[in-house]
């Protein structure tokens, strides 16, 4: 017997799910207020969907959750909403007129994750950033009402270069799960064994793979940075705290000496005080003019 559920609480039950978990979405701690609803219903989707993927939990089921999970999703689009997660999700994609593929792209990538734990190339892996990274930046651009077309490469480049920093701090935690997200043709390259990994070694070669992959995950970050100026205030410091905290994860990895196996690079409280003043303190790169809001 399904349980029926106001909006109230379908949305109350998304922003639950947001606040105890212990991974922050994008965009959320200065969102406007009415917005912020919005932001928990597209977070617990997404949430619940990289849970069925990763959490030991669903070991053995995981594709017929996300299978489960897909077909959920195209019943809030047809108007058959079921659960509190997908009451809130039919809702906020009728009012901001979401598309379902940038939703379908997130599943996909969370099921490749479940089949696919190698990647050869450089281009394979952007692929998977593709989706699994570049359509968040999508949706928050769509919560906030912007709709220049413009904007989309320099999100997409931000959420990329996010996505593969954290790769690369989580190099050591995804070697546990038997996942290398490291092209095997960089790999190739640097002259690093797969043993190597898995034995933590910091070789010249290692060196040399880090500062490659930071190099490439940099350029990302300048190339989507005119998108921190080009946003109105409402978003414009959650985006320069994203951006600055993103590329302060690929400062960290080089001043630990590239030593990702024995010092994950994260921020205490003293190193999120000094991202909030820096991005307060943000000098724009060169005056642009506004974009489009629907």
């Amino acid at each position: 017997m399904s349980v029926a559920f106001t909006l109230d609480e379908a949305f109350k039950h998304c922003e639950e799910r947001a606040r105890q978990h212990y991974e922050n979405f994008p965009v959320g701690l200065f969102v406007p207020k009415e917005k912020r609803r919005y932001v928990y219903a597209i977070y617990a989707f997404a949430r619940v969907a990289d849970d069925f993927a990763d959490e030991p939990l669903y070991e053995g089921l995981r594709r017929e959750k996300l299978d489960e999970w897909e077909a959920r999703l195209h019943g809030a689009y047809e108007g058959r909403a079921e659960g509190p997660i997908f009451v809130a999700l039919a809702e906020t994609v009728k009012r901001l007129d979401i598309p379902k593929a940038l939703l379908l792209d997130l599943l996909s990538a969370f099921k490749q994750d479940v089949d696919k734990a190698r990647y050869e190339t450089w281009d394979e892996l952007l692929d998977y950033c593709r989706r699994s990274a570049d359509p968040v930046g999508r949706l928050v651009l769509l919560v906030f009402g912007y709709g220049d077309e413009a904007l989309l490469p320099l999100s997409d480049a931000i959420c990329t270069a996010l996505q593969l920093a954290n790769h690369w701090q989580d190099l050591a935690v995804d070697l546990g799960k038997d996942r290398i997200y490291v092209p095997r043709a960089l790999l190739v390259r640097h002259g690093v064994a797969e043993w190597d990994l898995n034995a933590g070694r910091i070789t010249p070669g290692f060196v040399a793979l880090m500062q490659d992959l930071i190099a490439r995950t940099r350029a990302l970050f300048e190339t989507g940075r005119a998108l921190c100026d080009r946003v109105d205030r409402d978003l414009r410091f959650e985006m320069r705290l994203t951006w600055l905290g993103g590329t302060g994860i690929l400062d960290r990895i080089e001043a630990n000496g590239y030593d990702v196996f024995r010092r994950r690079p994260s921020y205490g409280l003293a190193g999120k005080l000094a991202l909030g003043f820096r991005a307060w303190r943000w000098r724009e790169a060169a005056r642009t003019d506004n974009v489009s809001r629907r």
